[in-house]
């Protein structure tokens, strides 16, 4: 898939423009048959960081495959207010299809409601709006499979028991609280020996992650573990425990990206990254947008590309499904170039 990604994008040039507003552009601007091509916007929490980027990177090469205009503008900062002037301006350009990760869905509800009205089709990726208008959610994994793989993989490394604490990032992120719902009760029904003692919020700053960590360790001597719950807060945490000299003393996990996480995975300093393949959910984004403009239906199971042949679409909750998440360590990380 990776590979099929990378050969892809080598036929348009890199769209990722930079402030906190505004948009830029990447794909061939025509459909294969030149047509005129629908334009898909994507609007990350923030960009710049490798997560974003790699959706990006999958959002350009299905756009450079099918023929769509990929749009691609994120705030600098996971701020809802400057994500919410990019919609706006998205929304008054007119696109096809808008997608959205938001920050704080339920102040971002009324944009959408505001593009629908337009004639925009509006969904949702990465996290989800579920009390907005969006069409569909393009889900990277469920939310019980990837609270429970975060639990597995941190309570093997503790050994099956002690307290560990969550950094999370933002306080509204619809995904990030989802996952912490399922770790609470997931830990709680298969590792009763196994308690979190705290949850904090580092925004999306991996240094403020480390210090938070930092400061956990402090708070509890007897803390034995750590998750970090999006792509900054992994390697913050465990960055704070290779700077505390508690190498197999403190295990920490996370939703990093593979190549963030080589240098903790390698020594010792977190177990284990839970993600997907990333530029796979951007690829599925773009091909998603051009099914909402075109009023093309989901079928239970879709092929989407080559790579994607069986993504699952769940007509009840107008969800996507990309598949099962990934346990990412020192073995395989090196697989992915993101």
């Amino acid at each position: 898939m990776l590979a099929a990604a990378t050969a892809a994008v080598a036929l348009v040039a890199a769209g990722c423009g930079q402030g906190s507003g505004g948009s830029a552009t990447g794909g061939s601007g025509d459909s294969a048959d030149g047509g005129d091509s629908y334009t898909v916007a994507f609007v990350p929490k923030l960009q710049g960081i490798p997560y974003f980027e790699a959706m990006n990177t999958g959002g350009q090469a299905a756009c450079a495959e099918l023929g769509c205009n990929w749009l691609y503008q994120g705030p600098v900062e996971a701020d809802a207010a400057a994500q919410a002037n990019i919609v706006r301006s998205f929304v008054q350009q007119g696109v096809d299809a808008l997608i959205v990760a938001p920050n704080d869905p339920d102040s971002l509800a009324p944009l959408m409601q505001e593009a629908a009205d337009a004639g925009i089709a509006v969904a949702t990726s990465d996290t989800d709006a579920p009390n907005s208008v969006r069409e569909v959610f393009v889900n990277q994994a469920s939310t019980e499979a990837i609270g429970q793989a975060l639990t597995d993989a941190l309570l093997e490394a503790m050994g099956g028991s002690g307290k560990y604490a969550i950094v999370s990032c933002g306080e509204t992120a619809e995904n990030l609280n989802s996952w912490i719902e399922v770790q609470k009760a997931y830990t709680a029904q298969k590792y009763p020996e196994a308690e979190i003692v705290d949850i904090v919020y580092a925004g999306e700053d991996q240094a403020k992650a480390t210090q938070m960590a930092t400061d956990l360790m402090n708070a509890h001597p007897d803390l034995t573990g750590l998750v970090g719950e999006c792509t900054s807060s992994a390697p913050g945490v465990a960055q704070a425990v290779r700077d505390a000299g508690r190498i197999g003393q403190v295990f920490t996990v996370g939703l990093g990206t593979p190549q963030s996480m080589v240098p903790y995975l390698e020594d010792g300093s977190s177990s284990a990254s839970i993600l997907w393949d990333v530029e796979a959910l951007g690829y599925l984004t773009a091909w998603t947008g051009v099914q909402l403009a075109s009023g093309a239906e989901f079928q239970p199971t879709n092929a989407v590309s080559d790579e994607l042949t069986a993504v699952e679409y769940d007509a009840a909750s107008k969800t996507l499904l990309l598949g099962p998440p990934l346990r990412i360590t020192s073995e395989n990380a090196g697989d992915f170039d993101y």
